[in-house]
């Protein structure tokens, strides 16, 4: 038995590590709120989670026997890490392909971009049109703003690619993003009171007020716009101070008890109009 659990201790120590690093390296860089809420990679994390923390270490419990052949227990151990691999493989690409890039506001929200959000050719425009935003392989997360073109045809174009052909949207095209400061007058005449936002329920509503209340924010106040994230499902609710318009809070609209989450603080160059 004690040769069993020092097999299962040097496995999940290895797991841990290898998996703390990689995850941890994507968090830090991307992930952090609200970026892993908005991407709904939790179903990814508990597969990786699953495979590398539980069921590896378990199957390397279960068939380490001192008696067994070295060769023949190495051999075993090799297939069960190659399979943990994959799935850290796996995991990691999606988490990459995945990854936040941008927390655009456009016309009257404020939606998460992912990087595969963006296709090529839309990169290639952004590097050629507009370099300071266009997106790179160490790019990470930026809040910009994501305007309609001046051009009434090409706005007209994505309008209706947007909502009647299900394309990409402006917020896809980097080669139109801007700075965050330059957006903030508009943003500003979209802040609504959270009685005024259509697409929270009742229920979410009244969470919502008694958590604002409890962090010293003012419901009644216009200073709530909502921000989506992937497939434009997942919502929150981002905010700000109405008079430096920097964001105070980002919540869920749980009905339920969450976790209090930090406010994001953005540059201080950029809080102003």
């Amino acid at each position: 038995m004690r040769f069993r659990l020092r097999a299962l201790g040097l496995h999940l120590t290895g797991s841990a590590c290898a998996l703390t690093l990689i995850l941890g390296g994507l968090y830090l860089g991307w992930y952090r709120w609200p970026g892993w809420y908005l991407s709904g990679v939790l179903h990814v994390l508990l597969i990786v989670g699953i495979v590398d923390l539980a069921l590896g270490p378990t199957l390397t419990f279960i068939i380490a026997n001192p008696r067994k052949p070295r060769r023949e227990l190495t051999r075993d151990i090799a297939i069960i890490v190659t399979v943990q691999i994959a799935a850290l493989i796996y995991g990691a690409a999606t988490l990459w392909q995945g990854r936040p890039l941008y927390y655009a506001f456009s016309v009257n929200s404020l939606s998460m971009v992912q990087a595969s959000d963006i296709e090529p050719g839309e990169i290639a425009l952004a590097r050629r049109q507009n370099p300071l935003f266009a997106p790179h392989w160490y790019s990470l997360p930026r809040w910009v703003w994501a305007p309609l073109p001046d051009n009434p045809q090409d706005a007209a174009k994505i309008v209706n690619s947007a909502v009647f052909g299900g394309g990409k949207d402006v917020v896809d095209m980097p080669r139109y993003f801007k700075p965050w400061a330059q957006g903030l007058p508009q943003l500003r005449e979209q802040l609504m009171r959270l009685d005024d936002i259509k697409q929270l329920n009742k229920a979410q509503k009244q969470s919502l007020m008694a958590r604002m209340s409890a962090d010293g924010l003012a419901p009644q106040q216009r200073s709530g716009l909502v921000m989506w994230g992937a497939d434009g499902v997942l919502r929150l609710l981002a905010v700000f101070d109405p008079v430096t318009l920097q964001i105070k809070a980002i919540l869920k609209p749980d009905t339920e008890p969450v976790p209090h989450q930090h406010p994001v603080t953005l540059p201080r160059r950029s809080a102003h109009p």
